[in-house]
């Protein structure tokens, strides 16, 4: 068994307007020291494979096909043996 963790985020020169919205209510709040915000997603997958090759292997294509769009945003992760 092997777990996956995949971190995905906005590709540089993206707009992202929920960490705009953030970093405008922090500002609002007083907290001028703040800035910039980031905001990335973060998944944890447990897979059954039989190798760690496998399980890296099965974790890019699921990246690529549904845990990021390509056309905006990066991700990188890592696998790890239980």
């Amino acid at each position: 068994m092997y777990t996956g963790k995949v971190t995905v985020q906005y590709r540089k020169g993206i707009l992202d307007p929920q960490a705009q919205a953030v970093h405008s209510a922090v500002k609002s709040l007083g907290y001028n020291s703040v800035k910039d915000v980031e905001q990335r997603k973060e998944f944890c997958l447990k897979l059954d494979c039989e190798n760690k090759e496998q399980a890296k292997n099965q974790l890019e294509e699921i990246c690529q096909k549904l845990l990021a769009n390509p056309a905006i945003e990066d991700y990188q992760f890592t696998v790890e043996e239980e």
